[in-house]
């Protein structure tokens, strides 16, 4: 068998087929896979992104990746009700919402790099098979998508560095679409050696009312299933609404041979930057260690430090001596997880104003100018997040007037910066019919119109702005304030619409100001009013939820919340 030296090709004399990247060592890096089993949604973003934290607290150098078993080439087209929000990383991939927990979690920018979908997978291979890639093989799921799995992950190790890479296989184990991702991160196992992969699987601890106690056959029964595939779990996370009793971990304990000591109770939590807290007090950051063989590459001083750091945090979270009301207006509000970012952001701003965020959830497709004051009653700040389409628009833009007349903290985000511009041009500016042209098309005003750069390219998902980009700030303004004095910052854009510069010098002549600018194009990224016309009025083309973090929460939040508290 011939894994030390890079195997690129299959012919007629062997059936191995293990592609190593340039330099790559079987068995110098260490692997976490992290599945699920009973149902969907049970966390397992979550669980891996705070065991990787507690990886990254002693000086190892950790990447995660996210295996997705949908055929789409990113998560760009998906809708919010589909999967939850679309998360755009720096370089503009758009990617499933669990790797804004990881950034935010181990506070490190992610890249394309760590994110895979089938279609991914499987238009790589037959790229490859079309080059002749294969020798004229057929080309098969084993090994050669396995192998490109494979070869995918490894490359990560390579580019990122990483001493440990954590592997979060989507949906369920047993799920159709996901098995040959499960068939890779076996051979994985096989082929890097004893403890060089270590297997986690999450599972669902059953409460049925009826019963009044906890069952855990559906979760001895998921497990089993991963064993069925040659997977034997190292560690096993319990998700229950309560905490999983000892007698219940006995029995997955039994029925799985994992020491109880790794059988983990996850059950639900005020907050889930609780979580890394908990998992390091029942002792799994040092079973991982363990199993890793990783001993004596960890800094205790660097351990202890970052442990401080974090309780410090939680301590605010779960103190904090004021409160504030904040009302998110969008359209997507029946499943939260549209705005996983916004919410995440809202409550690093609250721990940072030691005040405690309540969200009001609003959905601007049943307001109007008629009662807008009824559905912002007793609200202390608004958000208008970011959206497409024409639905809930004529709900948002009366939000954001009542915002502006009446001294409501108002922060938009994308389409909120965009209906603040078309607010501002029918309201004050006294244009009638301005409107943006994604709603009408043919409307009198365009004020926000797709720039003609924009329009030559074609494909939905194409045409817009994608990724980290840089923004030129204002001198003397609330932006530059916000951002520490600095004249330059960079934030992230997914949008295809812009203020049509036509208009920019009269919505200014009128009281509006751009504070902050692409450095050498003619758009307009941020906005505001001044300071002593608005408590605080402000809104970005950016999302700038995707880029904060815990203990580095985003400046725009936090002034949004202190405004709010005040």
């Amino acid at each position: 068998m011939d894994l030390l030296r890079s195997v690129r090709q299959t012919t007629d004399e062997t059936e191995f087929y293990t592609p190593l990247p340039e330099g790559y060592q079987l068995g110098r890096v260490k692997y976490v896979a992290v599945f699920g089993t009973v149902i969907s949604g049970l966390g397992k973003g979550i669980f891996s992104s705070s065991l990787a934290k507690l990886m990254k607290d002693k000086g190892l150098a950790v990447s995660p990746i996210k295996l997705e078993g949908y055929l789409n080439l990113d998560a760009g087209t998906l809708n919010p009700y589909r999967h939850g929000e679309v998360f755009v990383l720096d370089d503009g991939m758009e990617t499933d919402m669990d790797l804004g927990t990881y950034e935010r979690m181990l506070d490190q920018d992610l890249t394309r790099d760590n994110f895979a979908t089938s279609g991914q997978v499987y238009h790589s291979v037959l790229e490859k098979e079309r080059a002749g890639d294969y020798l004229g093989r057929d080309v098969q799921m084993i090994p050669h998508v396995t192998g490109e799995v494979k070869l995918r992950l490894r490359e990560l190790a390579m580019r990122s560095g990483a001493e440990v890479v954590f592997v979060e296989v989507g949906g369920t184990v047993g799920d159709f679409e996901n098995a040959f991702y499960i068939e890779a991160l076996r051979e994985l196992r096989y082929e890097e050696g004893p403890g060089s992969v270590a297997v986690v699987a999450l599972t669902y601890v059953l409460s049925p009312p009826a019963l009044g106690e906890q069952k855990s056959k559906a979760a001895q029964l998921g497990i089993k299933r991963l064993m069925e595939l040659g997977l034997q779990p190292d560690l096993i996370a319990c998700r229950a609404e309560q905490p999983v009793t000892d007698k219940v971990r006995q029995k997955i304990s039994v029925y799985t041979n994992v020491p109880m000591r790794r059988v983990f109770s996850m059950h639900d939590l005020p907050s889930i930057y609780l979580l890394p807290e908990q998992m390091r007090h029942a002792g799994l950051d040092s079973e991982m260690v363990q199993l890793l063989g990783l001993g004596g590459q960890v800094n205790s001083l660097a351990d202890a430090r970052a442990a401080a750091g974090w309780q410090e945090f939680t301590t605010r979270i779960t103190g904090a001596n004021k409160s504030t009301t904040i009302g998110i207006t969008g359209k997507y509000t029946t499943l939260r997880d549209s705005y996983a970012s916004i919410v995440k952001a809202l409550e690093h701003a609250g721990a940072a104003n030691d005040a405690r965020v309540d969200i009001k959830w609003i959905d601007t497709t049943g307001v109007d100018e008629l009662n807008v004051s009824e559905a912002l009653a007793g609200l202390d700040g608004i958000i208008v997040p970011g959206g497409f389409g024409v639905r809930g628009t004529a709900g948002k833009i009366a939000c954001i007037r009542h915002a502006r007349e009446n001294g409501l903290p108002y922060l938009g985000i994308c389409l909120g910066f965009q209906m603040a511009v078309v607010e501002y041009a029918r309201n004050v500016c006294r244009l009638e019919g301005a409107d943006s042209t994604e709603i009408t098309p043919d409307c009198e005003h365009p004020v926000v119109d797709v720039l003609p750069e924009q329009k030559e390219i074609e494909g939905l998902g194409g045409n817009m702005r994608l990724g980290g980009q840089d923004v030129t700030l204002a001198a003397g303004t609330q932006a530059a304030e916000m951002f520490g004095g600095d004249k330059t910052v960079r934030m992230r854009f997914r949008h295809r619409y812009e203020v049509d510069p036509r208009y920019v010098e009269r919505l200014e002549q009128a009281g509006l100001i751009f504070s902050g600018r692409h450095p050498t194009q003619p758009i307009m990224q941020i906005l505001e009013l001044p300071a002593d016309v608005h408590p605080f009025f402000v809104a970005t083309q950016a999302h700038p939820c995707l880029t904060s973090r815990p203990l580095r929460p985003q400046p725009m939040f936090v002034r949004l919340v202190a405004a709010a508290v005040r």
